[in-house]
């Protein structure tokens, strides 16, 4: 039974890390495309447009690291060594530092549009 158990978990953990390492690729190569289509079409980047960015690339940053947290407790349960829980509880941490900050930056987000469209006349 352990030995299927090992032989199940080791092509899903490479599967599940590989949607990380895919999910932050493709955020990246989607922010970088963004932050030079904003650089070429404004001389001067508003304060707005780079948190814009900024907060769309960190969404794809916490997915990458919600898949690469599931690789690991799902790693920890056939190899269950210190090792391995202590790279777990330092995705685990991290995850729950850049969560924060982004519901942080999202509400202030948020908040900045709302100012935004109050200070507009209607029409």
């Amino acid at each position: 039974m352990e030995r299927w158990l090992i032989a199940a978990t080791e092509p899903t953990i490479l599967a599940i890390d590989f949607i990380a390492l895919a999910t932050i690729v493709i955020g990246t190569l989607i922010a970088l495309k963004d932050g030079i289509g904003l650089l070429m079409a404004q001389r001067e980047i508003d304060r707005h447009s780079r948190r814009h960015l900024w907060m769309r690339y960190s969404h794809w940053l916490v997915a990458g690291l919600t898949f690469q947290l599931a690789a690991d407790i799902v790693e920890s349960s056939i190899t269950p060594d210190w090792d391995g829980i202590g790279r777990l509880a330092a995705v685990a941490v991290i995850r729950t530092f850049l969560n924060y900050f982004l519901e942080r930056d999202v509400a202030e987000l948020r908040e900045l549009e709302r100012a935004r469209a109050s200070e507009k006349p209607a029409p």
